[in-house]
């Protein structure tokens, strides 16, 4: 009785903070009482639990009902306990247990939390709501004081890197190009890394490869990018490969036997991939029969949005263990790109060179490893560009890491599956 009692008492005192708070804002009278039921959980919880706190918050603003839970499933999902504000888009604002565990001090009323998270929603414009939003708004933990990998981020750097994928060759003597497959879910920043990359060597932001925004693959067709050095240097040897994304079943994306048919060489350029129709010697038009060493795959990179990481559907994560397995029984090594991470943490948004001081960007990290089955070590952040129209050093530096990190792994390949180099040494 005592805790009810207990309940109902900070449901009413916080129902009186936040309907002034609310109106002054203009928020509809009904999510006050939302917000004052989620916020009494919080604190009641709070105050009849000796391990950990609890978080609460909405849903959405049509079913205004408290979405509450603890900071150990908070922790496990983004390395941090999260708490869910209110915001006029009526989404979920999200905090971390840090900050959630200091707002609930005595010396930061919860209501002060709901504020912040009001305040970031109400300046958002009509246009900006339908864009897609940063999943984290708040900084996840204290920025570490040295970077856990370590990156120099200086122009000197962003030429070396430059001159390094600009004069790259395949050790090989059957082998010109070494082609890379991009490979990820749809809106994952497939094409827009290739743009990203050629943009560096261009010395401005281009649109080279297509890119689109709607929730179905914009590319459809296998196309082969061969990124170029700048301006009067011959082509690298480096060409990404980008092809139809990912999608949540066999009916809704490429397909593994498609995916696999590009890897293995049987699929010509230019071919538009169609799940009714799969790759075949019989239907698919230029359909490679016996490939050579040069027409197949060298390197695969799976490309994921890290605004996505949490919402990603389940059945993607057994999509992903499936492609690995059957790609490493061709001998293809595997790599990942972990885009949009200036999307996921205001350090990163202001200044991607944080991105190795983030303990934040590191456990999405952590939980883009665990969907893709693989190392986090394999994995390297980057920021494509978007909307700006000049160039970061930072974000090149980044972009030319990834590069070089891919490149790393196609010798790897070609170390594997070629009998002589080009300058006729074997490495054992």
């Amino acid at each position: 009785m005592s805790f009810i009692f207990l309940l109902a008492i900070l449901s009413c005192v916080l129902q009186f903070r936040f309907h002034f708070l609310f109106l002054r804002k203009g928020i509809a009278s009904s999510t006050v009482h939302a917000a004052a039921a989620a916020a009494a959980v919080v604190m009641a919880k709070q105050t009849n639990t000796g391990f950990g706190f609890s978080f609460g918050g909405l849903a959405t603003a049509s079913t205004a009902q408290p979405a509450v839970s603890t900071a150990a499933d908070a922790k496990d999902a983004l390395g941090g306990g999260t708490l869910f504000g209110l915001a006029s888009t009526a989404q979920p604002a999200v905090r971390t247990a840090v900050d959630a565990k200091d707002a609930l001090g005595e010396s930061k009323p919860l209501f002060q939390c709901f504020e912040r998270s009001l305040d970031m929603g109400t300046t958002a414009s009509s246009t900006e709501k339908k864009e897609d939003k940063p999943l984290f708004t708040y900084p996840g933990m204290p920025r570490l004081v040295s970077q856990w990998r370590n990156v120099e981020w200086t122009e000197e750097k962003k030429t070396n890197l430059m001159k390094a994928i600009s004069s790259y060759s395949p050790r090989s003597r059957d082998v010109t190009k070494a082609r890379v497959l991009l490979l990820g879910p749809v809106n994952s920043g497939k094409s827009s890394f290739i743009s990203s990359v050629q943009s560096v060597f261009n010395g401005r932001v281009t649109n080279r490869a297509m890119v689109g925004s709607s929730t179905t693959s914009f590319t459809k067709k296998l196309q082969s990018f061969c990124i170029h050095g700048q301006k009067g240097e011959d082509a690298s040897g480096l060409v990404l490969c980008d092809i139809m994304g990912l999608g949540d079943g066999e009916t809704t994306g490429v397909s593994l036997h498609d995916v696999l048919s590009v890897i293995k060489g049987h699929v010509p350029e230019g071919h538009k991939f169609s799940p009714e129709h799969p790759v075949s010697l019989s239907e698919t038009v230029g359909y490679v029969k016996r490939p050579s060493l040069r027409d197949k795959i060298h390197c695969v990179a799976f490309v994921v949005n890290a605004t996505k990481i949490l919402t990603y559907p389940k059945v993607l994560t057994t999509t992903f263990q499936h492609l690995r397995e059957h790609i490493s029984d061709l001998g293809v090594h595997q790599v990942a790109l972990l885009t949009h991470i200036d999307q996921v943490s205001p350090e990163t948004a202001k200044d991607v060179s944080m991105v190795y001081k983030s303990q934040h960007i590191r456990g999405i990290m952590d939980k883009a490893g665990a969907l893709l089955g693989m190392s986090t070590s394999y994995i390297i952040p980057v920021r494509n560009y978007s909307s700006e129209l000049d160039l970061d050093v930072n974000a090149d530096v980044l972009l030319l890491s990834a590069v070089d990190h891919i490149l790393q792994y196609a010798d790897l390949f070609f170390q594997d599956n070629t009998s002589q180099y080009a300058d006729g040494i074997v490495d054992m």
